[in-house]
């Protein structure tokens, strides 16, 4: 079955017939929580994401940040975060549509992991570049 044959035979939907919704908008916000808990709950690697922001945070409060020693640190974990959680989306996919193992989504795991790295190790830079200083005049 080539692509352009199961594109055709996926539903198409007319979100301009689609009215506004609160109610579709807070279910909305209800799988996006159960998204977040999942990834949470399921992913050793937020587990240390976790105690991470709770160290930072308790550091900003500790050392008085700055607004924008705020914005850079909200910044990381956001990006962190949204990698994190990608990443996790990604997993859960490739281990549904290939349960064996399997050269190129093992490729694509990897991959996905790669980004969570990079903006993990961003995160930490910009921990040093903000925490730093305040533990120098500490010293």
């Amino acid at each position: 079955m080539t692509e352009q044959h199961r594109a055709r035979d996926l539903p198409v939907i007319d979100r301009r017939k689609r009215k506004f919704s609160l109610k579709a908008r807070f279910r909305s916000l209800q799988y996006a929580s159960r998204g977040l808990y999942l990834v949470i709950t399921s992913q050793h690697n937020a587990w240390i994401h976790l105690v991470a922001i709770i160290g930072v945070v308790t550091a900003g409060i500790m050392f008085d940040f700055t607004q924008a020693e705020w914005c850079w640190v909200v910044i990381a974990i956001i990006f962190v975060w949204t990698a994190e959680a990608l990443n996790s989306a990604l997993e859960f996919i490739a281990d549904m549509v290939s349960p064996e193992y399997h050269p190129m989504i093992r490729n694509a795991k990897d991959a996905a992991a790669g980004a969570v790295l990079i903006t993990a190790i961003g995160s930490v830079i910009i921990g040093i570049l903000v925490i730093g200083p305040h533990v120098i005049d500490l010293l």
